[in-house]
């Protein structure tokens, strides 16, 4: 051993400088709300067979909403991975949990008419609504 640590010391080629050290700087937080993703960002996911207690969960929230839910037709159903806890949805203001969250989209239509619903690990669906459009200082 200690013939090793004398040929490394009697090295008479100097080492090659290494990268430069550089003290970091600031990281970028990830803890940034979010602005509303437009349905054609959200992360594409695979096709899902809608179980009967989110439909049904989907009818009662449309029932609320004053629509007639008899003629739901479901466009499309696909489990999804979102990035955080708006489920691709967020709202302004509202912080959410900075974790990817297995979860499901479901487009559905009713007279004409789309609806964007997101499900987390649960059965209660959340409907994604267009984020309102801000207003500007020509309409104030």
């Amino acid at each position: 051993m200690l013939a090793l640590v004398s040929a490394c010391s009697m090295n008479p080629t100097p080492a090659s400088p290494g990268p430069q050290e550089s003290t970091p700087g600031p990281q970028p937080s990830r803890f940034i709300t979010t602005e509303p993703l437009p349905s054609a960002s959200v992360p594409s996911g695979t096709p899902a067979t809608l179980s009967a207690p989110r439909l049904a969960a989907i009818q009662a929230d449309l029932r609320t909403r004053g629509v007639a839910p008899e003629a739901v037709q479901v466009i499309s159903a696909e489990n999804v991975t979102f990035n955080d806890g708006s489920l691709g949805c967020p709202k302004p203001g509202v912080q959410y949990t900075q974790a990817l969250v297995d979860g499901m989209r479901v487009v559905v239509a009713v007279g004409g008419r789309t609806y964007d619903y997101r499900f987390g690990t649960g059965d209660t669906p959340v409907l994604c609504e267009p984020a309102a459009p801000r207003a500007s200082s020509s309409t104030r």
